[in-house]
């Protein structure tokens, strides 16, 4: 294949994958030379030359791609993984990602789920507390619920719980990943990787084989804060790779949420930090929907409710006085420790067992004043 038979995708898929010319400098490229990327491959040395950053070594690169990128072999491997190069001339291609300093030159895409709908990322700390997770699960749902896509990294934590939560509900979730789409990192979340290409994207701007490095993580940062109208910070350190993508979204004029968490663990001192530097504190998913100030006509469509269930089968599998207690929440009913002591005759302690065996089976939840409501 020679330069001039180049395909449009074919042309941005090299720049995408040549070392040392990035986002930044092929838009430049771009400007000058036409919007055409093709011809950025046609272009006499001399005058790549003269767009402002291109120095002898890029245009030397450019010149001479086939010795840094196979290019039939990279559509081999797409063809073989299903997955596809979406540039920012495709419609699949994130609007709000256009809009950043440095958008990526294309993404790979496994999944058909286009961006359509609004998306909001999650995004926290690997490190997590079971609070943190089931915050980050139950905003994921919400939101997906909602019509929003749920953005996030499938890393472990925060990020798996978020993915998790948007799936959970039949809603669209997409992940960022931080090395080539055909690594699942980390490897415990195949299913979960899986579960997401079906039900929404794995999308990732690095070449097939490259694996996760210091550089790549905040280069992911950059894409799920830029693809995203706002970022929700769930737990997170100082040093954490969410402060990262925060920072991020600040430079990218993104709204930017944090979860207060208990003032001695580690994993809420980001968000803490976040909050006292202007970050809005969030409580629930109506926080969300009141700083975007969305228009009725523009909001997403809420995905359908699952049929709710019959009173037989919630009751399945449960013993005596799990039944007994969940009966008490016929109705929507809100009750504290106490009210249920009252109104079942049993002991606090074993009514507080109980529970927490209920809130692990996902048929009740406790609330932050609280009092427990059933699922």
């Amino acid at each position: 294949m020679t330069n001039e038979t180049l395909t449009e995708q074919q042309a941005f898929l090299i720049l995408n994958a040549l070392p040392n010319i990035g986002p930044i400098t092929t838009n430049r490229l771009l400007e000058e030379l036409g919007d055409d990327p093709r011809v950025i491959f046609t272009t006499p040395s001399r005058r790549l030359e003269s767009v402002k950053g291109v120095g002898p070594a890029i245009s030397s690169t450019i010149a001479n791609w086939r010795e840094h990128f196979d290019l039939a072999r990279e559509e081999e491997r797409m063809a073989k993984s299903n997955a596809g190069f979406i540039s920012p001339r495709d419609e699949g291609y994130p609007k709000l990602l256009k809009e950043i300093n440095d958008p990526p030159i294309g993404l790979y895409r496994k999944g058909n789920y286009d961006f359509a709908q609004p998306c909001i990322a999650i995004v926290g700390s690997r490190r997590t507390t079971l609070y943190g997770q089931s915050v980050a699960k139950k905003f994921g749902s919400e939101l997906a619920r909602l019509g929003f896509c749920v953005v996030s990294g499938l890393a472990r934590g925060i990020d798996t719980a978020a993915h998790e939560g948007a799936l959970s509900v039949g809603g669209k979730t997409a992940a960022v990943l931080g090395c080539g789409i055909d690594i699942i990192y980390p490897p415990e979340n195949l299913a979960l990787y899986r579960k997401i290409e079906e039900q929404g994207a794995i999308v990732s701007e690095f070449s097939f084989g490259r694996r996760a490095d210091r550089q790549s993580f905040p280069m992911r940062n950059r894409v799920v804060a830029g693809m995203c109208e706002a970022v929700v910070v769930v737990e997170t350190d100082v040093s954490g790779g969410s402060m990262i993508t925060a920072r991020f979204a600040g430079e990218q004029g993104r709204l930017i949420f944090a979860v207060p968490g208990r003032i001695d663990q580690a994993t809420s001192q980001g968000c803490h930090q976040l909050i006292r530097d202007g970050a809005t504190l969030l409580t629930s998913v109506d926080d969300i929907l009141s700083e975007l100030n969305y228009l009725d006509g523009l909001r997403p469509q809420p995905i359908p409710e699952k049929e709710t269930k019959e009173p037989g089968a919630m009751l399945a599998g449960l013993n005596e006085v799990e039944a007994t207690v969940l009966e008490q929440f016929r109705g929507g009913a809100l009750l504290t420790l106490d009210a249920l002591a009252s109104q079942t005759g049993r002991a606090t302690s074993e009514l507080s067992a109980t529970l927490m065996m209920l809130e692990l089976k996902r048929l009740v939840a406790k609330r932050s004043d609280g009092a427990f409501e059933a699922r």
